[in-house]
C-alpha cells in the first residue's frame, strides 16, 4: 500500500504536528488541506488521509471522507475532538482518533492504513466493519 498521506485539518499547528510525526516515520505527505476544495484536489495522489470533522468551510470532514474513499479509494482515519459529529463517512473510514492525539496513535493508524497492521493502541477506535 502507498505511504502517501493527506492531512485534512484547518488548525495549522495540529496539521504541522501531524505532518512532522508522519514525515519522521518515513511517510510522504501529499498536502495539508483546510477545506473541501483543497482536500478533493489532493486526494487522487494519496493512499490514506487523516480527516478532521470541522474545517474552514464547516463540518465538511465526513462528506470529504465519504467522497475521497468512494472516488479514489483513499483510506480514511478521522482525527477529531468531536467523534459524535461524524454523521456520515464513518462507514467508509477505518476509524477515528480523538484529539488531543498521541504520536503513538497516529503512527498506529498510519501503519493500519498503509500496511493493514491492526492497531494495538487503544487511542484508535476502529469502525465496526474493520473489527473482524
Amino acid at each position: 500500500m502507498t505511504k502517501t498521506v493527506l492531512i485534512v485539518e484547518d488548525e495549522i499547528f495540529v496539521a504541522l504536528d501531524l505532518e512532522r510525526i508522519l514525515l519522521d516515520a518515513g511517510y510522504t505527505v501529499a498536502g495539508i488541506a483546510a477545506d473541501t476544495t483543497s482536500a478533493l484536489a489532493a486526494a487522487p495522489q494519496c493512499g490514506f488521509a487523516f480527516v478532521d470533522v470541522n474545517l474552514r468551510d464547516g463540518a465538511t470532514g465526513p462528506g470529504i471522507a465519504e467522497q475521497i474513499a468512494r472516488e479514489h479509494g483513499v483510506k480514511v482515519v478521522f482525527v477529531t475532538a468531536n467523534p459524535a459529529q461524524i454523521d456520515k463517512g464513518l462507514d467508509c473510514a477505518l476509524g477515528y482518533i480523538r484529539k488531543p492525539f498521541s504520536e503513538a496513535a497516529i503512527l498506529a493508524a498510519a501503519a493500519y492504513a498503509a500496511d493493514g497492521q491492526k492497531p494495538a493502541n487503544d487511542d484508535i477506535v476502529v469502525t465496526e466493519r474493520d473489527r473482524a
